[in-house]
């Protein structure tokens, strides 16, 4: 790259600039690959993910960027900062938590290893082009919505736009990313001997089980885009002994907060019609800050869209994108506050579905390999677009005043605070 194509960004000096941070990706690809590999290698829960922050700032800050580890009062987050000037300021975020029991089944080193390759390749001409560059290492997608707690701490403060990469076994800008919220249902009981005395005792279980039975039936009425899922954490200490204690853990989708609320209030319900039922107490909490729905910044999602397809990728389009195949991330709660886009990247055949076995396998293979590097290549490549290209720069913030309405983002209100949601006798 020379000056001459950072003063005159012509079409054909944008596409030297992108051809300079494609090379530079392949020139680390060792390097990125290795990151990916030792990353799947040591899976870390929400929050835990120690070894894996410390390896991305570490080999952030061995190629020059400023790093900030732990970052904004989260151990496991860190922000690696280069470039400077009035162009925009761009953040990739780089993901890395694992999931109990399957470890990198969502291919979490793969976001991280891309989030890194792109940092690597655009380090050296950010600051040329006078435009800033924040690689963000934002823990807890999994479970903990890490990044509604970074945007709470300033870490889209006079930030132009954001984006990551994330792997699944289809390709698209344009992924169907709804809002979730997560409950612990509790049911509170009396503890008597299940055989002498079982008259004395009110089973928290039973509390539990018709509670969850009410969900069960609840979702065959349930509107098409609503999920729900569950798992009973805790169900007695013996069986010899009534329960008098029991825990759930609850997962609710629906495609936006309205439909969340709603979808919210039908559990509630039941939680409370099995209480009554057996006679038990219950409690419900909000155990961490709700995901947003996430709508994909069009502009950017386009220009995203034309770089990968230019490495070769094939995308979906929206339309084409199946209405069953849905998801939630915590980048939807960057999109409220930011330009965003999270698009979807290829490691696997269809069929092959995140959060199981065989996906983990497929987040180490060749697949996954070229995928990270090009995922790198694309959103440097779009990164770089945003940058040199003033008009498209307006139209993401065109889009982004479209979809609030021309209201600024109301980062002081939080969307989802964990909190007590209900209790009853």
């Amino acid at each position: 790259m020379t000056g001459r194509d950072v003063a005159s960004p012509t079409a054909a000096g944008i596409a030297r600039v992108k051809a300079g941070v494609q090379r530079a990706v392949d020139d680390h690809a060792g390097q990125i690959l290795a990151v990916s590999h030792r990353i799947h290698a040591r899976p870390e829960l929400a929050f835990r993910e120690r070894h894996a922050a410390s390896l991305l700032a570490r080999t952030l800050a061995a190629a020059g960027f400023r790093v900030e580890c732990p970052a904004y009062g989260l151990e496991t987050a860190f922000a690696a900062r280069t470039g400077g000037g009035p162009g925009p300021h761009v953040v990739i975020c780089c993901e890395y938590d694992a999931l109990p029991g399957l470890g990198h089944a969502c291919g979490h080193n793969v976001i991280a290893a891309a989030g890194l390759g792109a940092g690597l390749a655009l380090a050296p001409v950010a600051t040329r082009l006078g435009a800033r560059l924040t690689v963000l290492g934002t823990p807890a997608e999994e479970d903990g919505a890490g990044k509604e707690l970074l945007a709470r701490r300033g870490a889209l403060r006079d930030v132009d736009a954001a984006m990551m990469v994330h792997p699944n076994a289809y390709e698209t800008a344009y992924p169907r990313l709804i809002a979730a919220a997560q409950l612990r249902v509790e049911m509170h009981g009396r503890a008597a001997h299940a055989s002498l005395f079982p008259d004395r005792g009110v089973n928290a279980l039973d509390a539990m089980v018709l509670s969850y039975l009410g969900v069960a039936m609840l979702r065959q009425h349930l509107p098409p885009g609503d999920r729900v899922s569950g798992i009973v954490v805790s169900g007695g200490q013996a069986v010899n002994i009534v329960p008098d204690h029991t825990a759930a853990r609850w997962l609710l989708r629906a495609p936006d907060e309205a439909g969340l609320r709603r979808l919210e209030q039908r559990v509630l319900a039941c939680a409370c019609a099995g209480a009554t039922a057996a006679g038990a107490r219950y409690s419900v909490v909000r155990t961490a800050p709700d995901y947003a729905e996430l709508t994909a910044n069009r502009p950017l999602a386009e220009a995203y869209s034309s770089n990968a397809r230019q490495l070769g990728r094939r995308l979906l389009s929206p339309e084409a994108m199946p209405a069953t195949v849905v998801g939630s991330t915590d980048m939807g709660n960057f999109a409220r506050r930011v330009p965003a886009i999270h698009p979807m990247i290829a490691i696997a055949r269809w069929g092959v579905t995140p959060h199981t076995p065989e996906f983990a396998r497929a987040a180490v293979s060749p697949a996954a390999s070229r995928a990270v590097l090009d995922g790198a290549k694309a959103l440097a490549m779009t990164t770089v677009d945003l940058w040199l290209d003033p008009a498209l720069a307006a139209r993401v913030q065109v889009q982004d005043r479209l979809r609030t309405g021309g209201r600024p983002p109301q980062l002081k209100r939080p969307f989802g605070n964990a909190q007590a949601l209900g209790r009853g006798a």
